[in-house]
Parts: C-alpha cells; structure tokens; sequence
C-alpha cells in the first residue's frame, strides 16, 4: 500500500498537479492484533474501530494540522463533496470534516451510533450494538440483552475493567442506553 500510495503522489508530481489534488486515505476498520486473544475485526473495541484519517489538500488544509473529533466514514462522502464545492445532500448521514482544518470543534460530534449484525457467521461474532461518547462506551448484544459492556475510556483507555451491570454505573448505563435508543432510531432500516 504504502509503495502505491507514493507512486500516485509521484505521479501528481511529475504532473504537477499535485497541490491541486485533494487526497483522502484511511481505512475501513482497523484489527485485533491478539487483543482480548482475537484477531481480525467486527466488535465495537477501540483496535477495531478506531483508524486514521489523513486529507492532504495545500489550497485548504495546513500542514501538520491534526484533530482529536470523533470522525466517521459516513463523513468522508460529504468531505469529498465539500472538498469538489458540491452542496452535501440533506439525507446524508455523515458531515464534512473540512470546518475541523481551520480549527478545533468540541461539538462536531460528542456520540455515534456503532451496529454489527451479520449472523450467524464462520467468526462467530455476536451481533450487537453500541453507543461511543468522547468518555464512555456501552456495548449491547442482542440475542442475550442480559450480556453488555459499559466502559469510562478516560480512566479506562485499554478497555480491562467492564462497569456494565454494576449498581454504582446504572445511571449511566440507563442515560447510555437511552442515547443508544436514539440514535438507533434515526438509522434507517437494513
């Protein structure tokens, strides 16, 4: 990948036209690499969900700018639509990322809405839901709705210590669960 990537910026170099190239690269996911003793993807831990973002584009992003927000890829269509000065559809789900170049947002987005459903499968993966704040995640699995995962990822970034079911945790995992409902609800339907 890496070696590709770097012959298509050598290319818009020889072009010159690179700085008038935008270039999005990310990923789809990101894997276990032995974490919780698992390997590949699907479940709502942090290895798996969390994957850089990198926009290259010298006309409307600095150099070096770098950004903590909480950032989808449902908001890379409406980026690129941004980045192209194509008005973003209403139905879109996503949001563009370019206002976060020009500087920080605490409010772009503080909680989204996580769903793995694909069953029964050969990694046998439990479909569940989740909701992911700034601080906290909650994990759902549906076919045993007695079965979650409640974490504060602040005091907790590796994910070791679940707070779900705990008495001294039940407001928060009741606010959470209600947040969760929420978003869900606004998703459309498979």
């Amino acid at each position: 990948v890496d070696q590709n990537i770097g012959r298509v910026l050598d290319h818009l170099e020889k072009k010159r036209i690179l700085d008038d190239t935008a270039i999005l690269h990310t990923s789809d996911h990101g894997y276990f690499l032995g974490e919780w003793r698992l390997f590949d993807k699907r479940l709502m831990h942090e290895p798996s969900i969390r994957v850089p973002l990198q926009v290259r584009y010298p006309k409307r992003i600095l150099a070096g700018t770098v950004r903590e927000e909480m950032v989808l890829d449902t908001d890379i269509a409406p980026t690129l639509l941004d980045l192209a000065g194509v008005a973003i559809p209403p139905y879109m789900q996503g949001k563009s990322t370019l206002p976060l170049a020009k500087k920080k947002d605490s409010q772009f987005r503080n909680e989204w809405y996580y769903e793995y459903y694909e069953w029964p499968n050969p990694e046998k993966v439990a479909p569940h839901r989740g909701i992911r704040t700034e601080q906290h995640k909650l994990i759902q699995y549906v076919l045993d709705p007695s079965e979650g995962e409640l974490y504060d990822l602040k005091a907790d970034p590796g994910e070791h210590n679940n707070l779900y079911g705990k008495a001294e945790y039940a407001a928060l995992q009741a606010h959470l669960t209600e947040r969760l409902n929420l978003l869900r609800e606004k998703i459309p339907e498979h």
